[in-house]
């Protein structure tokens, strides 16, 4: 399930890196933001689920950080139809990348050098970034447009899409959980 969800987030980053830089329609980017929020919280409620189900905080953790960006991606679909300024969804970028730094440090603590634990730890640390860029756009109303879609583009690929299809491929092989 991770290497689908990867691959449809990186989809997603790609392409709303391509509509901050100008390259795609307000209501077009919506389409895509819909279905990956809709993958996302499929596969969030799965696993959250399974976690209670089995008693596996593991399970519930993962169904609550994929929410984070599911909801993400979900709210932005919503504003390219409802046309708001867009600071709600900036402040709430702002709690993604607060919630994502301290779990990039800890996954990065406590990988024991495992390289899928680093990877993942590099990557929290890469969204935490990202979507407090996010927050800078949109909540502070930095002129920083092009900058995020350059940055949005290169993590979707780095973290999400290429990841995402090696698993779902089988060149990679990610660490049962």
């Amino acid at each position: 399930m991770l290497g689908l969800v990867l691959l449809y987030v990186g989809a997603v980053l790609v392409l709303n890196g391509i509509w901050l830089l100008g390259h795609i329609g307000d209501r077009e980017i919506g389409v895509m933001n819909i279905f990956t929020g809709g993958v996302g919280f499929i596969a969030a409620i799965i696993a959250a689920t399974l976690g209670v189900l089995r008693g596996e905080l593991t399970f519930v953790a993962l169904g609550a950080f994929v929410l984070l960006f599911a909801f993400t991606y979900l709210w932005v679909a919503i504003n390219r139809y409802l046309n708001p300024d867009g600071r709600g969804l900036g402040w709430y970028c702002l709690f993604v990348a607060i919630t994502a730094a301290p779990t990039a440090i800890i996954t990065l603590v406590d990988s024991g050098g495992d390289t899928w634990l680093v990877w993942l730890g590099l990557n929290w640390a890469a969204w935490a970034v990202l979507w407090f860029v996010y927050f800078l756009l949109l909540a502070v109303g930095l002129n920083i447009t092009r900058f995020s879609g350059y940055l949005t583009f290169v993590i979707g690929v780095l973290t999400a899409w290429l990841p995402g299809y090696l698993l779902i491929t089988g060149f990679l092989q990610a660490p049962v959980i």
